[in-house]
């Protein structure tokens, strides 16, 4: 089976063709047209994605080798997202299926991202756990069988990359701050500045107290070191994951790990969480970093799965803005 992805969830236009599983193409345009905004414009990235989908549309075909007509299954992501966004790349979808009178099939954004696990020919075998980490969302997902979720626990307020965004920003850096507060974490000296580990109940997570304790801090030091700020904000704010996530396996005895989602191209995350897993013995699965942010090859390979064993979607579907995985497994 070949199938076509398609993701406009936010602010990443991405098409990906599956051939059996197989990548052929994962194609992705991100919207630099935000960054002097300091976040993501809701009518602007809905407007953005109009403009690209159908030339990513050819030149995903033209790397994949294959024309329109080779496509058995077309997947797209109907929430959660911006709903502007979202609706882009659903009435697209939905118009391809009619004119190639080919199957469509919906998905959820982060089904999409647990399935990014098995891109990289990861076998992972059920139950497992999941930490979904990136700037809409942080939660932890027991991965019980096929399409069948637990949310375990999620942010309380800000997510893990969303606090990475306004952190840059109040130190005046370009959006999306996740990068750029790596970059400069690496010249920064750990133990400078002694930031709040966050302490919610349960399996919660909680960022807004540390974005506000950074906020303050480098107000009442205006000569503050931006890579010292930089290092020991994102040492509390992954430390913040890993704790969290560790309290988790002690309850849930799985033998497997996956991180996925945008803040896990963190390098820092990825040594921390290396860690965790050697200690708790279990493996650690993480996309490839193609795979970790936004993309449609995850989303093709989600839709094939759930095409493959509920069939196709009603053309009436329609774009959500909030679905949680839990709602969705049956």
């Amino acid at each position: 089976m070949i199938t076509l992805g398609i993701e406009t969830s936010c602010d990443e236009t991405a098409v990906g063709i599956l051939e059996q599983g197989r990548v052929l193409a994962n194609v992705v345009a991100s919207q630099i047209a935000h960054t002097k905004y300091g976040g993501v414009v809701p009518e602007l990235a809905a407007r953005n994605h109009i403009k690209v989908i159908m030339p990513l549309v050819k030149i995903a075909l033209e790397s994949a080798g294959k024309d329109l007509d080779d496509i058995d299954l077309i997947s797209v992501t109907r929430g959660p997202g911006l709903i502007g966004a979202l609706l882009v790349g659903l009435s697209f979808a939905k118009a391809l299926s009619i004119a190639l009178n080919k199957p469509l099939i919906a998905v959820n954004h982060l089904e999409g991202h647990i399935y990014a696990l098995q891109l990289n020919g990861s076998c992972l075998e059920y139950p497992y756990l999941v930490l979904l980490v990136s700037g809409g969302h942080t939660e932890i997902v027991y991965v019980k069988d096929e399409f069948v979720y637990e949310t375990i626990g999620k942010t309380l307020d800000d997510a893990c990359g969303e606090a990475f965004d306004k952190v840059a920003k109040l130190m005046g850096l370009p959006y999306p701050g996740g990068p750029y507060i790596e970059k400069q974490a690496r010249d920064g000296d750990l133990g400078t500045i002694k930031f709040p580990l966050p302490k919610p109940k349960g399996y919660s997570f909680s960022y807004s107290g540390l974005k506000t304790a950074v906020l303050y801090y480098t107000r009442d030091n205006p000569k503050y070191d931006c890579s010292n700020v930089a290092a020991n904000f994102q040492e509390v704010a992954l430390e913040h994951l890993v704790k969290v996530v560790s309290a988790t396996l002690d309850v849930k005895k799985v033998e497997q790990l996956g991180i996925v989602g945008g803040v896990s191209v963190n390098r820092r995350l990825r040594d921390k969480f290396h860690v965790l897993a050697k200690k708790k013995s279990v493996m650690l699965h993480i996309p490839d970093l193609q795979y970790c942010t936004d993309n449609a090859a995850m989303i093709a390979l989600a839709g094939t799965r759930r095409f493959e064993k509920f069939g196709p979607s009603d053309l009436s579907i329609d774009a959500v803005s909030r679905e949680a995985l839990d709602v969705i497994s049956d």
